[in-house]
């Protein structure tokens, strides 16, 4: 993968919404890379996965640091497919992805961040959620009628809300950083145009029909509320300790090479190593080494 100077993934970090705007960023880009096609893609992720996979031990055995990656997108843009192959040379007991679907009437008992705060990754380890906290100012500000299942008091639901669960988000994602946990989201952005071959895709092809639902195209009426949606949450939530990253998500290979640059890029920046053992622990080892071999 790229160097720190020149990495893959930094001109689709932002860190600050300032000014930001959605339109800016090509869904179908290809950019800031000189891979061209799919086999030298595929080549490129193993070895971006190999180099995962040695920061990720030192990340668990070391035990001081973990880290959350949060993913956010449309319905087909390839959030799964996504976690599947640049996750997949890191150690399964290091590493625990949660998917937030619709919340149950458990969580609806519970402020909207209850039961994010119950999948938090523990220390030494990669937590991964599938959609998250972030719902809660993306599809419920889309369906407004959703906030009168949540129960809240009434005289707490006003035209100001989303601007407070921003602010409760910052403040949250502030926390975590403080405490050790790591933040990188992505927004994994999709056009219209590649959504509608993916529905198809996966309409006329068998094997693929599981992965519709009615649902899907229901949301898809509402694409432009989404993208106003997501560019505020983005604008307002984007911070140095706390970045998103807006990845084309039109060209899968290009995703998953800009996510596992971005991801590398996180855990070489805690300078990560294996404990060092101090000179008791080294002479107990000696001990052991040398009852071994005079067995």
């Amino acid at each position: 993968m790229a160097d720190h100077q020149h990495r893959l993934s930094h001109p689709y970090r932002i860190t600050s919404g300032d000014g930001f705007q959605l339109h800016q960023i090509d869904p179908g880009s290809t950019d800031h890379t000189q891979i061209s096609d799919k086999h030298a893609a595929e080549a490129a992720l193993a070895n971006g996965v190999e180099r995962m996979a040695e920061l990720q031990d030192k990340l668990y055995a070391q035990d001081r640091w973990a880290l959350l990656l949060v993913f956010q997108a449309m319905d087909a843009a390839g959030k799964d497919g996504t976690i599947k192959h640049v996750m997949s040379g890191v150690n399964p007991q290091g590493c625990q992805v949660s998917s937030f679907k619709a919340p149950s009437a458990l969580d609806l008992d519970h402020d909207y961040l209850w039961r994010a705060n119950q999948c938090l990754p523990e220390r030494g380890r990669i937590g991964i959620f599938n959609r998250s906290y972030y719902e809660e100012t993306l599809v419920v500000r889309v369906h407004p009628e959703l906030l009168a299942r949540q129960t809240i008091p009434e005289v707490l639901v006003g035209h100001d809300i989303w601007q407070h669960r921003f602010r409760d988000i910052r403040h949250y994602e502030d926390y975590l950083s403080r405490n050790g946990v790591v933040v990188r989201k992505f927004f994994l952005h999709v056009s219209k145009q590649e959504q509608k071959r993916r529905f198809l895709e996966r309409l006329e092809n068998p094997e693929k029909n599981w992965k519709f639902s009615a649902a899907d195209i229901r949301e898809r009426a509402h694409w432009d509320a989404y993208m106003e949606a997501y560019e505020q949450m983005i604008r307002h939530t984007a911070s140095e300790h706390s970045p998103w990253y807006v990845v084309p998500a039109d060209h899968k290979w290009f995703t998953r090479l800009v996510v596992a640059d971005a991801v590398i890029d996180a855990l070489e920046s805690l300078h990560l190593g294996y404990p060092t053992v101090n000179d008791q622990a080294r002479r107990a080892l000696a001990e052991a080494h040398q009852q071994l071999l005079n067995e």
